[in-house]
């Protein structure tokens, strides 16, 4: 480099300083909108990101680079020293890696209420994957009716039909992440058969599958399952092999919430490899884990079972979050014949002083292979409540049902069917089920990604009326602080990994959970040192720290820890997309 080409980039250099401390930490022309910086003439890049190490996903370590990116695209990673952009991030002392990818979301609802997805976001979570069961479409005008019916804090109108159509819908409405859903098995099952206790016929088992090539068509990434719950219960084997395979003929997968995580684990991982095998599609269990404390020793039984069938040649694996409870709904707690038929049947039948009292009875004994999370919780003060859609039982939020039960006067059964019939919704209720054992035990095997089953929440606005599990604004902080930095279960490279290039392979996702020239320009710095979660189960409305900037799409979403007000978040399709 000539002394005058040196000392032009040290003036340059000295004034992209000045403006950087101007502007927390990035440079951006003022009439840009929020977050989006496009190159000016006199720019080589759009980003420039700077100094930071750079992990590209596949798990080899970091690299000190530059990273820089023009449109959404990155199309260097290098020594950028002589270049220039309109934005420059100095990731000094950072890892800078492709955004997160959270393959258990719930924040389908949630971005409709506050686009910007701000407890993930804040984690570096740049790609949400809905689809556990349930998805947001197909609907039909009685499935329409009862989303409308059945909807809690958050009012919005079911302004779409398609799967398609709910995705593109979201995108509209503006969201900060890209999306992207699997079709559920629970939705294409109610589009065809309703919601009660039936087996479809050939010609409804085929109407079943065409729904799901549709979805197939419309960008799914395959088909989802939960089958602890109803109506998912009552679909049997071979109605979940007949839509996995539909979803195969486009290339797509199968996950599913197993149909028995706690004494009849080994069978249920059993139907999940069963179904992945027959389909000849990539399976994978959410939520891995072991409920219950009798039960805790049947994980190490599920990933011996995982690990036989991977030897075989049979594509499985499974997703994690990093805490000892889950959260659900009473419905976990109930026999599932009473649910049968929907939520408004549901109620009805425990109004009946008869059918109540055979509720409480399957309670207390629940049937023969049906999971009941009360019953393995263990005691009441394991049940904690979260969420409640009638006002009058808002006050009960945070409690146990220990201390419910102390206020009403009620056992535990009556109070739980009390509290359904009051509130008319399935209570969300958060069960300490799992060990802390457990939980390393699974996040150390190579083949488990990482999913929050949460929303993406914000402790503002519609938010504050109910409260939450701290997955919600913890996941992926607590792997990389608690479990990679503080107790080294695995490498940060690794951990990487399973955040991006492991679940991107998985599920397809072509040019996304790469660093890489050509990968889309979805990527967050942040300091392996300090990043950490600080939900907790007592204060779950807390955001994790530790994260400088996120990028989705080339557009700055995160700067400086602080949201842009950018939205440039986009459908991410399966690979049987076909453009309409």
């Amino acid at each position: 480099m000539s002394r005058y080409r040196t000392f032009t980039h040290r003036v340059r250099a000295t004034l992209l300083a000045a403006c950087l401390l101007a502007s927390c930490g990035c440079v951006a022309t003022p009439s840009a909108p929020p977050g989006d910086a496009p190159a000016s003439r006199d720019s080589d890049y759009d980003v420039i990101v700077r100094h930071g190490t750079v992990y590209d996903g596949s798990g080899a370590p970091g690299r000190r680079a530059d990273v820089g990116i023009r449109g959404d695209r990155v199309v260097t990673v290098g020594d950028l020293e002589s270049s220039r952009a309109t934005t420059e991030l100095d990731a000094t002392g950072r890892a800078v890696a492709p955004g997160f990818i959270n393959v258990l979301s719930w924040a389908n609802v949630s971005l409709i209420a506050d686009g910007r997805g701000m407890s993930d976001l804040k984690q570096g979570v740049t790609l949400e994957i809905f689809g556990e069961g349930e998805s947001g479409g197909p609907l039909n005008d009685r499935m329409k009716a009862n989303l409308v019916r059945r909807q809690g804090d958050i009012r919005f109108d079911v302004d779409w039909t398609s799967f398609g159509e709910f995705l593109d819908g979201l995108v509209r409405r503006g969201v900060s992440p890209n999306v992207a859903s699997f079709v559920g098995a629970t939705t294409v099952r109610e589009h065809v058969l309703g919601e009660g206790d039936v087996d479809p016929t050939p010609v409804q088992l085929a109407e079943m599958q065409d729904l799901v090539r549709q979805a197939m068509r419309e960008g799914a990434l395959g088909v989802g399952s939960s089958l602890i719950y109803a109506p998912a219960y009552f679909a049997e084997t071979p109605e979940l092999i007949a839509l996995a395979h539909a979803a195969s003929e486009f290339g797509g997968g199968y996950v599913s919430h197993v149909r028995n995580e706690s004494d009849r684990l080994p069978g249920a991982i059993a139907e999940l490899i069963e179904i992945t095998r027959a389909a000849g599609v990539h399976g994978e269990a959410y939520h891995l884990k072991a409920a219950g404390e009798a039960n805790w020793p049947n994980m190490e039984r599920a990933i011996a079972q995982i690990e036989r069938a991977r030897e075989a040649g049979v594509s499985v694996g499974a997703n994690m979050y990093t805490y000892v409870a889950g959260s659900t709904g009473l419905d976990a707690a109930m026999p599932l014949w009473v649910q049968a038929g929907g939520l408004e049947a549901w109620v009805a039948r425990l109004k009946d002083p008869a059918q109540r009292a055979k509720v409480i009875a399957d309670i207390r004994t629940p049937p023969p292979g049906e999971e009941n999370l009360l019953r393995t919780a263990g005691t009441t003060d394991r049940v904690l409540f979260v969420g409640f859609k009638n006002p009058a039982l808002k006050p009960l939020t945070g409690k146990t049902l220990t201390e419910v039960m102390a206020l009403r006067g009620t056992s535990a059964e009556d109070t739980i069917v009390d509290l359904v019939i009051e509130d008319n919704s399935r209570v969300q209720t958060v069960y300490f089920l799992m060990s802390e054992d457990n939980v390393k035990r699974g996040l150390a095997q190579p083949w488990v990604s990482l999913g929050s089953d949460a929303e993406a929440l914000a402790p503002e606005g519609v938010f504050t009326k109910s409260s939450t599990h701290p997955r919600a604004y913890g996941n992926f902080a607590r792997l990389l602080g608690k479990y990679v930095r503080d107790e080294g279960i695995m490498s940060l490279a690794e951990a990487i990994r399973r955040l991006t290039g492991l679940p991107a392979a998985n599920w397809k996702l072509r040019d996304r959970g790469c660093l890489r020239e050509q990968c889309f320009a979805d990527l967050v710095v942040f300091d392996p040192a300090t990043i950490t979660d600080h939900a907790t189960f007592a204060q779950p409305k807390q955001y994790a720290t530790g994260v400088a900037h996120v990028l989705v799409n080339g557009r700055l979403v995160i700067r400086a820890g602080e949201h842009t007000g950018a939205k440039p978040g986009r459908v991410v399709r399966g690979p049987g997309y076909t453009e309409r």
